[in-house]
């Protein structure tokens, strides 16, 4: 992965929530923070 691919990735999740926030009001910020937080968990028992 070079800059360029990286920045391209970056500006769609970024452009994504921006959607998320002013059109489809899935609160996409909430579901990202609990499905990580179930993967600490699930990380956190396998250690």
């Amino acid at each position: 992965m070079n800059n360029q691919i990286a920045i391209i990735l970056a500006l769609l999740i970024v452009g994504l929530f921006v959607v998320d926030h002013f059109w489809l009001h899935m609160d996409l910020p909430l579901l990202v923070g609990k499905e990580f937080n179930r993967l600490v968990d699930y990380v956190v028992f396998w250690r």
